[in-house]
């Protein structure tokens, strides 16, 4: 790895790093998608009561080992009655500095990926590098927020917008920098 493409990473990942905080914290882009109902307390109570492993948990659902024709059976029987997907955990922890720190190091590593793919295609200019930087997020966008959407009915234009206007601007970073001589 050379300087450039160290300074390239470093900024890339900034640039990341500054809309995911803007996007989770000033911006209503995620705004929709977490609900608020007046029976959280009662809600939480009970699972707290219910002796959980912290996790996600998928209601209704089967015990592990049951077989794929009674889960057929019992997913039959559940058609338009009520079900929930919950993540529950014990304890709320708050370190933000690590949370940040962890985050950080993901954005320099996926800029990292990011200029050593783009290091391997031949001709590189500023259209084909945004092109790219979005197209690859697009694909993550796709088969992951959307798929999971697809199947649990979740609002995902927040991780959309994610996808693609942090992904522009690293692409409009990239392709002036990358192509400076």
């Amino acid at each position: 790895m050379n300087t450039k493409q160290i300074i390239a990473s470093i900024v890339g990942a900034l640039i990341l790093f500054i809309w995911q905080f803007l996007s989770w914290s000033m911006l209503p882009i995620h705004q929709d998608e977490y609900g608020y109902t007046p029976n959280q307390d009662k809600i939480l109570e009970v699972l707290n009561q219910s002796n959980l492993e912290d996790g996600t948990y998928m209601l209704p659902n089967v015990p592990p080992g049951t077989s794929q024709e009674e889960a057929h059976k019992q997913g039959e029987q559940g058609i338009g009655k009520p079900w929930a997907s919950v993540s529950y955990y014990k304890s709320f922890e708050m370190n933000m500095g690590m949370n940040m720190t962890r985050g950080l190091l993901i954005d320099i590593l996926s800029i990292f990926l990011l200029i050593w793919i783009l290091g391997k295609m031949g001709s590189l200019n500023m259209q084909t590098t945004i092109m790219t930087c979005i197209s690859i997020s697009l694909i993550g966008y796709l088969t992951i927020p959307y798929l999971h959407s697809i199947w649990f009915g979740e609002k995902t234009l927040g991780y959309l917008i994610d996808a693609i206007v942090p992904w522009a601007l690293v692409g409009i970073w990239l392709g002036w920098y990358l192509n400076r001589k």
